[in-house]
């Protein structure tokens, strides 16, 4: 189960990534309107959430449903990290406490409390 686990806490994180690729593609100026949709990091994107699908198909074969959203919250402090290291976002008290409290309720549930 363990295999598993990793497998769709990889798929968080490439979703996480695909999902920066669209942000810095959105910011970027394009020739045209089909420009937008069809560039390398759209279409990079697009591919990764496919694997990040492909890797929660493989991940639920062996791990209950109801864990699945628990793992997928770890896909938030994927969020804040990219967007201070890549974005250069400030981080406030209220994001600090928010992300404190996703990390709290995926050890709680991990431990079996």
């Amino acid at each position: 189960m363990l295999a598993s686990v990793l497998i769709a806490l990889f798929g968080v994180f490439i979703s996480s990534i695909s999902q920066v690729m669209l942000k810095k593609s959105a910011m970027a100026k394009h020739d045209s309107a089909l420009g937008e949709y069809l560039n390398p990091l759209v279409i990079g994107a697009y591919a990764l959430f496919v694997g990040a699908t492909l890797c929660s198909v493989i991940a639920f074969r062996q791990i209950p449903l109801s864990m699945g959203p628990i793992l997928d919250a770890t896909g938030y402090f994927y969020v804040v990290l990219f967007g201070i290291t890549i974005f250069h976002e400030k981080i406030d008290r209220t994001k600090i406490l928010a992300l404190a409290i996703i990390i709290a309720g995926v050890l709680i549930y991990s431990s079996g409390v």
